[in-house]
């Protein structure tokens, strides 16, 4: 294996933790109870620009190697970290969350035909099959669930998009970026939590999580898929193979769904064993290039 594969697979190790700590996403966020999702965005990405601030500075990074960024850096940067958030709080109020986080979840398939134009990779069969594989499988989940489109929620589907589009559009142009270091994450989180406790004192009523096990979700959230996984997340998008990482990305809502399950807070379905094996075998046909490299 030569160096650049070795880069490579170390990337999408990367992107394989961020996808199992979104996975762990509802799982928290049940255990840290009503509080208002801004002001959760604004605790989080405290949280999680705090560990990436003292990270960097305890490399010997400086102030400037973590802000010091133009403009177009940080348009992207806080624009895909804060953007997708709101659009999707957003869209969660105008349509229902199962509807709108199936719709939500056409960003693994958006990444994986935007990877073309605007990353400059080639797409194959095994790519395009891999993705929509994955979709099929979310989509499945969702339609066992008794999802159901309504025309009176049009507002909130094409706000659910705008966030498939934000989050793809992020994932695939930080690849444009890729001279410039993960520690930038840290101040793309704080610009974040700085905007979203603006929209949380607009928005939202004030509601403290009520006791200790919600605390220390809330510090997990930051600690993992609210936080320290966007690291892991640029780093692989930067370095691995983004195509093979959009059809992998299906397996967040199947491994969700398999933790509540676990934790005693959904019940097992045969439409979710069907929707796995289909991601699996999405995710397999998606990165087959990637392990035939490493041959």
């Amino acid at each position: 294996m030569n160096a650049a594969d070795t880069v490579r697979r170390r990337a999408m190790a990367a992107g394989l933790v961020a996808i199992g700590l979104w996975s762990m996403l509802a799982a928290l966020s049940v255990l840290v109870g009503p509080v208002p999702p801004f002001q959760m965005v604004a605790m989080t990405f405290t949280v999680g620009a705090t560990i990436g601030i003292v990270r960097a500075l305890r490399r010997g990074v400086g102030w400037t190697g973590l802000v010091g960024w133009p403009g177009p850096v940080w348009l992207l940067g806080v624009g895909g970290l804060f953007g997708y958030h709101a659009l999707y709080f957003a869209a969660l109020q105008l349509a229902p969350p199962a509807e709108a986080n199936l719709v939500n979840y056409l960003w693994p398939l958006l990444i994986v035909l935007l990877s073309a134009p605007l990353a400059g990779e080639k797409l194959s069969w095994s790519h395009l099959l891999g993705a929509l594989l994955g979709f099929a499988g979310v989509a499945l989940l969702a339609f066992g669930r008794g999802v159901h489109f309504a025309g009176d929620h049009a507002l909130g589907y094409a706000l659910a998009a705008g966030c498939a589009l934000s989050w793809s559009l992020y994932s695939v142009l930080s690849r444009r970026f890729g001279e410039t270091p993960t520690d930038a994450i840290a101040a793309f989180c704080a610009a974040s939590a700085l905007l979203s406790l603006v929209c949380h004192l607009v928005f939202e009523r004030t509601v403290w999580p009520a006791t200790p096990t919600a605390w220390l979700a809330v510090l997990a959230l930051g600690c993992g898929p609210a936080g320290t996984a966007f690291y892991f997340w640029d780093h692989a998008v930067k370095r691995g193979d983004i195509r093979a990482l959009g059809a992998l990305s299906y397996a967040t809502p199947i491994l969700s769904t398999a933790i509540l399950i676990a934790c005693g807070l959904a019940q097992p379905t045969s439409a979710l064993l069907l929707a796995a094996l289909l991601v699996t075998a999405g995710a397999v046909l998606a990165s087959r290039d990637l392990w035939r490299r490493g041959r």
